[in-house]
């Protein structure tokens, strides 16, 4: 089961993302070490693990859910990279790069919410 997870383009991706946003991390005012710094590791670690526990569960809907909270996370992550382009922390372009990786990584999750949801469930868009 966990090669399974390693193979998995997502999960990739999502380890890609932690990776990017941890090296923009160490160029931000030291300031900002324990308030926006440390809430954006916990959220974009989150991603990847959320998608490994998900994977590890037996139940498509078990699955779905903890690839609705890797999203969440996603969305918390791009909200706190722009926060941080506003105020400064990082350019326009490195926002632009951070979020063209966030884009594909949520059409990612978005296509593996959708193989796991419920049959009476509305599909999970992108919007």
């Amino acid at each position: 089961m966990i090669d399974k997870v390693s193979k998995l383009e997502a999960y990739q991706a999502a380890k890609r993302l932690v990776v990017d946003v941890y090296a923009q991390l160490k160029l931000f005012p030291k300031e900002e070490q324990y308030a926006l710094c440390d809430q954006m590791r916990r959220a974009v670690i989150s991603i990847p693990s959320n998608i490994a526990e998900g994977m590890g569960r037996f139940g498509d809907k078990d699955q779905a859910h903890f690839i609705d909270i890797a999203y969440g996370s996603l969305l918390e992550v791009q909200c706190q990279m722009d926060i941080a382009m506003d105020l400064g922390y990082i350019t326009k372009d490195q926002y632009e790069t951070i979020e063209s990786n966030m884009r594909l990584l949520g059409s990612m999750l978005i296509g593996l919410r959708n193989k796991r949801r419920p049959s009476t469930s509305q599909p999970f868009v992108n919007g």
